[in-house]
């Protein structure tokens, strides 16, 4: 199945990437085999690989993934034709012609048959047939799950496709976006408002004076189309908006900080592309005033912190296409950033959502990564996808040091959520299709801070099927303690109907609704 967006983003599975960057046809160009053996075929995919991404090894897909997915993917990059076929073979003839202005494939082979077979033999002699399955250490803490669960219905469709959970903190508000609606609802439950969209939102948040500004994705499914929008809504829940910016490729995130310190709201936002993206700020709101920090698909999301302690917001940015990592743009002071990679992950790690958060109390934000996008050519069961924390020794040199083996795992926040003074993590996975490994009971966890990077899980006792792909945190009923909703993403009826033939589940809800019980 094709990724949805970060988040929807799910990264897409670039391997042997090959830009012309130039914008000229690709010449053949014969590379002479020297030894058909391992090592030659494991030089051959460093050279093609290495300039997009990370090398991944043969170990992290299992033999069948590399062979009937992956290599052919990968051999389209390389301008071959596969079992006959153009790499445009099966695409829409407007998302074709961007992609061909993009230059992603060449026109002519990049690779000798000698050397792409090569290369498969790397891949899959060395493949296991399966990936082991996860293993936990065995959890003798009895641990209850400090959540009660409600479901909650809006509207009357029987597909939920919740792309938006926003709280707000200072009304009390909750924005909840599902396909093309976005519901405005009361801390009762109540309906405020209803607005009728362009298209699915993808994130919402607040300018210096209050105002929800939303941002619209245009195409749901993988597309390089122009077709977004940020608005800014009525602050009355009127039917009125303002367009802020529109012709976006596919936005999923953005923050409003004022980067130049001059006083004015800056813009910066991700443009998620599929085949092409870009990451820029925009000074003072203005369109004519666009900086771009990157021109690479798949940023996700960002957050500002001043990660160096000079006093200016610097932008820690989430890559999550080929080149999967994490960036932080230093703020030079001068409207001008010096780009620096300190995570970078394998190209089918599935990168899909951080978060900067102090776990250790030593004055340094450390990175939460979640890693379980798995909608793209490679979705089996993986045992590496989970929740991580990466430790900043202070430097900016992050070193990970806790690793939580989850399926799938979309998203997780990081709170104090037992108000202890230290921080827990709640998860959740998107489920590409359920199987023995992921089921219900783990697709929603807690992990509880014990200090000393040592964490309880804990489930639900009675799990809830749902595939989760947004998720929000916020004293809803005012206890002073943090819930959590959780919103359902199903691509369409076809998923729908694989998940109820497995699971024996009609009906999902929209909004799940974890209240905090804990003591």
């Amino acid at each position: 199945m094709k990724k949805l967006f970060y988040f929807l983003g799910f990264p897409l599975l670039c391997l042997f990437c090959f830009l012309n960057i130039s914008g000229q046809s690709a010449e053949y160009v014969e590379i002479i085999p020297v030894n058909e053996n391992q090592e030659e075929g494991k030089k051959l995919a460093s050279v093609y690989c290495a300039t997009c991404h990370k090398l991944p090894e043969p170990k992290s897909l299992d033999k069948s993934t590399w062979k009937n997915s992956v290599l052919p993917n990968m051999g389209l990059r390389l301008g071959l034709k596969i079992d006959g076929k153009e790499w445009d073979a099966d695409m829409n003839r407007t998302e074709a012609d961007l992609v061909r202005k993009l230059n992603i494939y060449p026109d002519y082979p990049l690779i000798s048959k000698t050397d792409w077979k090569l290369v498969q033999n790397y891949y899959l002699d060395n493949a296991p047939e399966i990936l082991p399955s996860v293993v936990r250490p065995v959890d003798v803490s009895n641990s209850i799950f400090p959540f009660s669960a409600q479901t909650i219905r809006i509207g009357d469709s029987k597909l939920p496709q919740v792309s938006l959970l926003r709280y707000d903190t200072i009304s009390a508000n909750l924005y909840i976006g599902d396909f093309k609606n976005l519901f405005i609802l009361d801390n009762r439950g109540n309906i405020l408002k209803t607005y009728d969209l362009d298209s699915p939102a993808s994130h919402l948040d607040f300018d210096a004076n209050g105002n929800p500004l939303l941002l619209t994705l245009g195409k749901l499914s993988p597309s390089d189309q122009s077709l977004g929008n940020l608005y800014s809504l009525d602050e009355n829940f009127g039917n009125n908006s303002k367009t802020l910016f529109s012709n976006l490729k596919r936005p999923v995130n953005f923050v409003i900080e004022d980067l130049n310190l001059d006083g004015k709201s800056d813009l910066v936002l991700c443009s998620f592309g599929h085949y092409g993206g870009k990451l820029s700020w925009f000074d003072g709101f203005d369109r004519s005033k666009e900086q771009v920090l990157n021109t690479l698909p798949g940023t996700r999301k960002v957050e500002i912190s001043d990660i160096n302690n000079d006093g200016k917001p610097d932008i820690v940015a989430l890559m999550t296409q080929a080149r999967e990592q994490i960036t932080i743009y230093y703020n030079t002071g001068d409207g001008s950033f010096e780009e620096e990679t300190v995570l970078n992950f394998d190209a089918v790690n599935g990168t899909s959502y951080f978060e900067l958060a102090d776990f250790n109390a030593d004055g340094h934000q450390d990175i939460m990564v979640t890693n379980g996008d798995n909608r793209d050519f490679s979705a089996i069961d993986k045992p590496y996808h989970g929740i991580r924390i990466f430790l900043n020794d202070g430097n900016a040199s992050f070193k990970e040091s806790f690793f939580y083996p989850m399926y799938d795992c979309g998203k997780a926040m990081v709170r104090d959520f037992d108000n202890d003074g230290d921080l827990d993590i709640i998860g959740a996975a998107l489920y590409s299709e359920y199987t023995k490994n992921r089921n219900a009971k783990e697709s929603i966890v807690y992990l509880q801070n014990n200090g000393n990077m040592d964490f309880t899980p804990s489930y639900m006792e009675v799990p809830i099927h749902g595939n989760w792909l947004t998720m929000e945190v916020g004293d809803f009923n005012g206890d002073n303690r943090l819930d959590v909703l959780l919103g359902t993403f199903i691509y369409n009826i076809q998923e729908m109907m694989s998940i109820s033939m497995n699971t024996g589940v009609n009906t999902f809800p929209q909004v799940l609704l974890l209240t905090n019980v804990s003591q």
